[in-house]
């Protein structure tokens, strides 16, 4: 029986590794894992590629079945996941439990890094809210495609790293200062859809129906992740 192929962004590779194994331990059912950069999936499934289930941020899935890349009705909302800020192991901790002491630390940072992604896009448009991005635009470092924000805060390209939680969670050699604070904070909602192009839709249903189970909620807090409220 040809393996189910699972395509995603970065954000939630380990996890669903995990979870992954779990179903195929349940249902004897192979499923290969492969992960890329969030808008290179999207442009992959555009492109046609094979590929039976497909896990992105909300909105990204809701494109791709309005786009007819993904089946009608297939979306099921899997973790939700809030932003971190990491600083390289030992160095000292900023404070940022309030607005403006992360606005203070960022302002402080020699270099900065953030994602391509949903936390990436949030965090340009809250500099800029708060009148800084110009100023502090020089010092972004871009991570190049596949690099994740966290290796560079591990060999000091970036002092101050902003990434999903679950990016940094497992990071050697870097310590998470602390989640932003709530005031400031956004959630990515991060889900899974079928391709028009899966030969074996029940299988693929029954494949997010599981990760979507209780049965994954320990996993999901593990990675730094929450369960997803259901949708209705």
């Amino acid at each position: 029986m040809t393996p189910l192929k699972l395509l995603s962004s970065m954000a939630t590779r380990d996890l669903l590794r995990e979870m992954v194994s779990g179903y195929q331990v349940e249902t004897a059912r192979a499923v290969s894992c492969e992960a890329a950069g969030g808008i290179d999936v999207a442009r992959r499934v555009h492109g046609g590629e094979a590929v039976d289930v497909v896990v992105l941020a909300g909105n990204a899935i809701d494109k791709l079945i309005e786009e007819k890349k993904l089946l009608a009705g297939s979306r099921v909302d899997l973790v939700k996941s809030g932003i971190a800020i990491a600083i390289r192991a030992n160095s000292p901790r900023p404070k940022v439990a309030t607005e403006d002491e992360v606005k203070s630390a960022v302002l402080a940072a020699a270099t900065l890094s953030y994602s391509t992604g949903p936390s990436g896009v949030y965090l340009e448009k809250m500099f800029e809210r708060w009148g800084i991005l110009e100023a502090i635009r020089e010092r972004i470092v871009v991570p190049p495609p596949g690099v994740a924000v966290g290796s560079l805060v591990a060999s000091g390209a970036a002092e101050l790293g902003f990434q999903q939680l679950s990016e940094l969670k497992n990071v050697p050699d870097i310590e998470v200062v602390g989640a932003l604070p709530p005031a400031i904070q956004s959630i990515t909602t991060f889900s899974g859809g079928i391709s028009v192009g899966c030969a074996d839709p029940a299988a693929a249903r029954q494949l997010l129906a599981f990760m979507a189970s209780p049965a994954t909620v320990s996993a999901k807090l593990r990675h730094g992740m929450e369960a997803a409220t259901a949708r209705g």
